[in-house]
């Protein structure tokens, strides 16, 4: 059974999981050469969005002309489809398939997860490649404790909801230690600075780590009494929110 489970597997594609760049300029900073490799090779693509795709590639300096490209679209409307088969047409016929988030690496806080599960349902080998994560880049930049963390991904938007979100992380912050790491839809960010300064102890520690990878990157941690006051604009800004302990 092991060796027929294994022949099988021989016979289908790769799926790739390729990380993008998480900033304009960072290509060079972000495309190893084994994902160049990759990228060189590889001439169909499940994707979030096509146009971001496409320059994504031409970035990693792929030979293959644009227009031999296959890229299948998995942005919001083809993810509300119930069959999804047609993604995997190719992988099921043996061609290796690259997946490409729409920044930064596949599968993390990001609707490519689905694709990968069903991949592994299918018995399709997948790849990660080495790339950046934004949450795991602010993770490392914060100072706070990375044994133990989790990604809460979006608070709450009902304000009453997320006060009380807020204080239930920080909570676990004192009574596990444990790092809280959370997002917000960048034209917010900087109602969740006030909510935060508003819901919380002035001593519990804050880490926002703001345009990572770019050029006028910022990472600052500190106290709550500190971020109090402080004239800090994150309007429209990639930003990954850090409490800690």
């Amino acid at each position: 059974m092991v060796k027929i489970f294994a022949y099988l597997r021989m016979s289908l594609g790769t799926l790739y999981l390729i990380p993008v760049p998480l900033s304009e300029t960072a290509d060079e900073a972000t495309f190893t050469l084994f994902a160049k490799q990759i990228m060189h090779q590889v001439d169909e693509y499940i994707v979030e969005n096509a146009k971001t795709a496409r320059k994504f590639l031409k970035l990693a300096g792929t030979p293959i002309p644009q227009n031999k490209l296959i890229l299948h679209d998995y942005g919001k409307h083809a993810r509300q489809q119930a069959d999804k088969s047609f993604f995997f047409k190719g992988l099921l016929a043996g061609k290796d398939v690259g997946l490409m988030s729409e920044a930064g690496c596949p599968g993390i806080a990001d609707p490519g997860a689905e694709i990968v599960a069903e991949a592994h349902r299918l018995g399709v080998k997948v790849v990660p490649l080495v790339g950046p994560s934004s949450i795991v880049l602010a993770l490392m930049a914060s100072g706070f404790n990375g044994q133990s963390f989790a990604f809460q991904g979006y608070l709450p938007i009902d304000k009453a909801a997320r006060n009380k979100k807020l204080k239930q992380l920080e909570t676990t912050v004192r009574s596990l230690e444990q790092t809280q790491i959370f997002i917000e839809t960048p034209f917010r960010n900087n109602q969740l600075l006030e909510e935060i300064i508003r819901a919380c102890s002035p001593n519990t520690r804050l880490c926002i780590a703001c345009n990572l990878t770019a050029p006028n990157e910022w990472i600052a941690s500190m106290p709550l009494s500190k971020w109090k006051g402080r004239d800090i604009d994150l309007h429209k800004k990639p930003a990954i929110f850090l409490m800690g302990s």
